[in-house]
């Protein structure tokens, strides 16, 4: 008997055609926003430039979701929830100008310092989130996700870490243009764990390289002048602060953290008066 004869799908050229232009976004959604476009009695160019927007709104969407999940954020807060009026020290001009990004496009660098609880990590009030820090990195990283830059964020002593592994095993110089690619390095808890013995050189030939090609965000409990005893060496420390403060804003936060504030309003604990940081640096 002849073998019978298998026909292969009739494939819909303006499919075809729309996958091969790699217009997912409109081949996808095409009956629907035919439908839309007759409903709204679009003319040929209105309906191309809807057409166009769906387009570029899912590739601005996928493009956002796969840079949040590289960023490695321990989670995912924006500015709007902040509630300033809880903590006074901060001035939401001073935040709105730093989510605009131009300090990210020229490179530049910022240093958040403030005690404990905050919120240096992430703008969001109320019952902490498995993190030691309350504002700004996260809030900030998610801003610069969304204008375009790529961002990565490590906290100082997983950082330090790496570098310190990836020197034993003669990749140093691998890993260090690794973390000089994104625009945005964000390098959380530096000062609150002690880092690896060797972390003031590997921490400063990460700013060499990074110095005015990408800009970093780092937060710290510590004020500028105990860096060096962060870092177990004053010179080497004294180096890292002269390139990171070259083109900087240093902002202080200070202020009751969000944990030890409920506990006080419960009777729990007594206000201290404890010397918060005072550097205020801009450069």
């Amino acid at each position: 008997m002849p073998r019978a004869k298998t026909t292969a799908p009739v494939l819909d050229p303006l499919d075809a055609m729309l996958t091969r232009l790699q217009l997912p976004g409109i081949r996808d959604q095409l009956d629907n926003l035919r439908d839309e476009a007759a409903r709204a009695n679009l003319s040929a160019r209105e309906t191309l430039a809807l057409l166009r927007g769906r387009e570029i709104a899912r590739k601005d969407h996928r493009r956002i979701d796969m840079a949040l999940k590289l960023a490695h954020f321990p989670a995912v807060k924006d500015l709007a929830s902040f509630d300033y009026d809880a903590q006074p020290s901060v001035d939401p001009q001073q935040i709105r100008d730093l989510a605009a990004g131009r300090w990210i496009a020229n490179g530049e660098n910022k240093l958040l310092l403030g005690p404990p609880g905050i919120g240096k990590t992430h703008l969001a009030p109320g019952p902490p989130s498995g993190l030691p820090l309350g504002v700004v990195a996260i809030a900030l990283g998610r801003e610069a996700i969304l204008a375009g830059y790529a961002v990565q964020f490590v906290t100082a002593t997983t950082l330090v870490a790496s570098l310190a592994k990836a020197h034993a095993e003669r990749r140093l110089d691998e890993r260090l243009s690794s973390l000089a690619k994104p625009r945005l390095l964000i390098v959380d808890e530096l000062g609150y764990l002690p880092l690896e013995p060797d972390a003031a050189h590997l921490f400063f030939q990460l700013v060499s390289r990074r110095y005015e090609k990408g800009a970093m965000l780092i937060t710290s409990n510590r004020t500028i002048s105990e860096w060096g005893t962060v870092f177990g060496d004053a010179v080497v420390a004294t180096a890292i602060l002269d390139r990171l403060l070259h083109h900087s804003h240093v902002v202080t936060i200070r202020g009751d953290s969000y944990r030890l504030r409920a506990k006080r309003r419960s009777g729990l604990l007594q206000k201290p008066t404890a010397t918060q940081p005072t550097d205020n640096v801009t450069a």
